[in-house]
């Protein structure tokens, strides 16, 4: 056995705990269809956000310890349940009027109001697809139009339809008394209208492979569940492709753990094993509420690509993933230095703390080498006591810090600089807050000019960050309340960066006028 699968299979990584899971179920035999099949599901109803990054993510990191720990050969695929019947014409689409129209027909059937596709749901899986290829995610796309219509699951429905009174059964218990009056778990397609109709099943042929329901007009049909003829209800759709598929993984959100029970115990009355699964928790927003499409409260993923590149998004989400986790602007400079920290540790690392690192996992074992040689927090308080309007503003600051640092030697540093004006403009200019220092923090302020004006050391972080600490030594208790000042009075922010890098960063003349103005009250 290799050191790596050794060590990988003694890692307390989450990843691989959930693969060591996965491998467990092919202790005694390989499986059958040749390969460990990883699944992720999304809804076409609208278009990919932070929750479809967040899952696909995720279950990547999954395969890919599971890779380590294994020779079986994985697959992923990204599921659309683009057979649904259309209940809500989303708010945000144009052509309200006209998807009206479409209501209760399959995704697939619904005009698309961008005009660009055959229909909604091919729309919205081309923006899918576009959007996981954008982040080179290894995946197989799989439609349940196609699933349904080619006959792949057609044998796993007729097994449903034998299967109905088990079916009912666990599904029953779950519904209130008027939904129990009329559930089945087959939705028939009407060959009238072409809805998804929600309506009781009258009879069953399981030797023809039929059923018999009624109309809304009162009309007795009667239909096979072959063909794309009918489609499952929620659960028990879930159910089937995790049988008809033989899927052995799959994450959801917490607000699914019921649906992935029931789900469960229809998968093994159809015959077949359910996957292993890890109920994640939900993103809440800085005040502590569920985020949530329709309030447009929280933070979209397009919001944080704006500020920040997606191997900060990977690492957010890589953290805890069953811990609840607010997700709103401020988090995104801590997460992109986290990141880089991350990063710079990995080398000196030996295999098991690698393993444990989240970057192995961000970046599937192939781990780059950060070129962030100043934190983002810094290039922010740089941005916001330079009014910087643009990225080279900063780096006449990085050049001198860093005579060797080049935009083509250290693309992540421009690039964080380009994300930090950026920031800076859009979210700390608008409300930070200076104020003045108290008696005791102007004489400590005027301690450290003085310091700074007789100061002939070197322009380094650590040796300048000792004049700012022996001020404040002989000052404050705690020292924090020192470091809470500099932020507040000069930087009109609440935290910030070491501030002996900042001095160096921004230049020992620079912070000595940063201090005047300060102490003439010119920055309140």
């Amino acid at each position: 056995m290799s050191e790596l699968r050794e060590t990988a299979l003694a890692s307390k990584a989450w990843p691989f705990e959930e693969a060591r899971r996965v491998l467990k179920r092919y202790r005694h035999a390989p499986p059958e269809k040749g390969y460990v099949l990883f699944q992720t599901g999304y809804g076409p109803s609208g278009l990919p956000h932070i929750g479809t990054f967040g899952e696909v993510a995720r279950t990547s990191m999954v395969r890919h310890a599971f890779e380590q720990l294994s020779d079986i050969p994985t697959k992923l695929i990204c599921f659309s349940d683009d057979m649904d019947g259309f209940r809500k014409v989303p708010g945000n689409v144009p052509m309200q009027e006209e998807l009206k129209q479409d209501l209760n027909l399959p995704l697939t059937k619904v005009r698309d109001p961008f005009g660009t596709h055959e229909g909604f749901a091919q729309h919205n899986n081309a923006r899918l697809c576009e959007f996981l290829d954008s982040f080179g995610f290894d995946y197989e796309f799989a439609s349940a139009t196609e699933y349904y219509t080619s006959g792949r699951f057609d044998e796993m429905l007729l097994v449903a339809l034998e299967r109905f009174d088990k079916i009912m059964e666990i599904m029953l218990p779950t519904l209130g008394p008027e939904r129990r009056e009329t559930y089945s778990p087959f939705l028939p397609i009407s060959p009238k209208t072409g809805h998804v109709l929600q309506v009781p099943t009258l009879e069953r042929n399981v030797e023809k492979g039929t059923i018999v329901y009624e109309e809304p007009d009162g009309e007795r049909v009667e239909i096979p569940v072959t063909g794309g003829h009918v489609k499952m209800q929620w659960k028990p759709d879930w159910a089937l492709r995790w049988a008809a598929l033989g899927v052995d993984y799959e994450m959801s959100g917490k607000d699914l753990i019921d649906s992935v029970t029931q789900s469960s115990k229809i998968c093994r009355a159809l015959g077949k094993q359910p996957p292993e699964t890890l109920s994640y928790e939900l993103f809440n927003d800085e005040h502590g509420q569920k985020i949530s499409k329709s309030k447009g409260n929280g933070l979209s993923m397009e919001e944080w690509l704006t500020y920040a590149a997606p191997e900060s998004l990977s690492y957010f989400m890589y953290q805890k993933p069953k811990t609840a986790k607010r997700l709103y602007f401020d988090v995104i400079p801590k997460a992109v230095d986290e990141y880089h920290q991350q990063l710079r540790a990995y080398p000196g690392q030996d295999l098991k703390a690698q393993l444990n690192n989240p970057v192995w996992h961000i970046h599937g074992g192939e781990v780059p080498e950060s070129t962030l040689i100043v934190p983002f927090a810094m290039l922010l308080n740089l941005a916001s006591v330079s009014g910087a309007e643009d990225k080279e503003t900063l780096w006449g600051f990085i050049r001198r810090y860093a005579p060797e640092a080049t935009a083509e030697t250290h693309p992540d540093l421009d690039q964080a600089a380009g994300f930090a004006v950026r920031y800076y403009n859009d979210f700390v200019k608008p409300t930070r807050t200076f104020r003045l220092p108290t008696e005791q923090e102007r004489e400590a302020l005027e301690a450290l000019k003085a310091a700074l004006e007789a100061y002939d050391g070197p322009i380094e972080d650590e040796a300048l960050q000792s004049v700012v600490y022996a001020i404040g030594r002989e000052r404050f208790d705690p020292m924090r309340a020192w470091f809470t000042a500099l932020y507040e009075v000069l930087l009109g922010a609440s935290q910030g960066p070491r501030f002996g890098g900042f001095i160096a960063l921004y230049g020992v003349a620079e912070t000595i006028a940063l201090i005047d103005k300060a102490l003439a009250g010119e920055l309140v």
